[in-house]
């Protein structure tokens, strides 16, 4: 019964973006919106991270501080470019090697601030 109702929902919202007029427009309205509350909540999540950390950090050396917010710069930018560099196989490389770069420095990171050698 569930599955029925939910096949339903769906049926209902692809109606709508195909019979309203400029339904096509309200669905890119309301996919920007989500997107837009998504990468809030991203932020959200980061600085409530920062907050409860900032002990961590500050013992960290400038050197990996410097990394570590570097890569998070990468990333935050790979999020902002992702429609321009997805659009090419070149692009869509560079983009997934700096997010795999990026990730590999935080972890980095981390390791050697929860070492105790």
């Amino acid at each position: 019964m569930q599955t029925v109702r939910n096949v339903a929902i769906i049926a209902v919202l692809a109606l709508g973006v195909a019979a309203i007029p400029g339904g096509g427009t309200a669905a890119e309205t309301v996919l920007a919106a989500l997107s837009m509350a998504f990468l809030a909540v991203i932020g959200l999540f980061v600085y409530r991270l920062f907050m409860q950390n900032q002990l961590t950090l500050s013992t960290l050396r400038d050197a990996q501080r410097a990394i570590l917010y570097g890569a998070f710069g990468v990333i935050a930018l790979m999020i902002a470019g992702a429609d321009e560099l997805l659009d090419s196989g070149a692009g869509t490389l560079v983009w997934i090697g700096l997010i795999v770069l990026s990730a590999l420095a935080i972890f980095r990171v981390w390791t050697e601030a929860t070492s105790y050698t």
